[in-house]
């Protein structure tokens, strides 16, 4: 895999042009389920619906986008998922297993990228990926090759024995991507992992994340950023307070609702724009 740059503050961004957003494939549609999401309902002091009876299919393979703004339920579904929230009601399976009564086997099966930064600051890069690396027991040999791998993939190779409290907001997610990824998960959940970073080292994780759905990885994304959303995605669902208000791929969405991007779709069904609150 190539070396990913980090672009310095003073260079300036990449052309505004992106590549062709994809669009599903007949084999994705055909690919068995990886994340079975039923009625899922999440409140919080019987009063704050965050999840509103959600319904979601996500395939083997699959990179499947959540486009809200904040506070819309998109990292609380994350959490659910990844066994940290139990659901008010509803269910959620990964590869057929439940969430909520089988955590510790989901475990296993996938990586997270929270939207808070989980590293600890004192340690440099490379030995964050060591430490996480050996909690999920990945033998030496191969956690060493898997971190140089990640490290120059990311583009901290350079960095990797800084404390990571001396990076910079872009870095530090960087890391805490790479450390989502490290124990080399069939599943992998991403919580706005370009949150902070600047526009050509956002592009370059784009490019990360489409070569780990080439490797058959099942991704679900979270964003508030329109053109991520369009680029990575093969489907998006675009959630607003709790509840899942449309489903599709990007260009069929747009075309749709007549729009040009889907902000406009966005704004057609809510009447406001995603970044509003953000």
């Amino acid at each position: 895999m190539n070396q990913i740059p980090t672009m310095p503050a003073s260079e300036s961004p990449p052309p505004p042009h992106s590549p062709q957003p994809p669009t599903a494939t007949s084999s994705k549609k055909k690919a068995p389920i990886a994340i079975s999401v039923t009625n899922l309902v999440k409140k919080f002091n019987d009063e704050v619906v965050a999840v509103d009876d959600l319904n979601l299919n996500v395939r083997r393979g699959e990179i499947y986008g959540f486009l809200g703004p904040n506070g819309a339920g998109k990292t609380t579904t994350l959490n659910i998922l990844c066994g940290l929230l139990k659901p008010t009601s509803g269910e959620a399976k990964i590869e057929d297993i439940d969430v909520i009564h089988h955590p510790e086997k989901i475990k296993t099966l996938i990586g997270v990228c929270p939207q808070e930064p989980a590293t600890f600051g004192f340690l440099s890069g490379r030995k964050n990926l060591e430490f996480f690396g050996n909690l999920h027991l990945v033998r030496k040999k191969e956690l060493k090759t898997r971190i140089d791998h990640l490290l120059e993939a990311l583009g901290l190779s350079e960095d990797a024995h800084r404390p990571v409290k001396n990076y910079s907001g872009g870095m530090v997610r960087r890391i805490n991507t790479a450390i989502a990824l490290v124990s080399d998960p069939e599943i992998v959940f991403l919580d706005e992992p370009t949150v902070a970073m600047d526009p050509q080292s956002r592009r370059a994780v784009w490019g990360f994340i489409k070569e780990l759905q080439e490797k058959g990885k099942t991704i679900i994304l979270t964003t508030h950023y329109i053109e991520e959303a369009e680029y990575l995605c093969d489907r998006v669902g675009i959630i607003d307070n709790g509840k899942l208000i449309e489903l599709g791929v990007p260009k069929e969405l747009k075309e749709k609702y007549k729009a040009k991007t889907l902000e406009d779709v966005f704004i057609q069904l809510t009447g406001r724009r995603i970044r509003e609150t953000v």
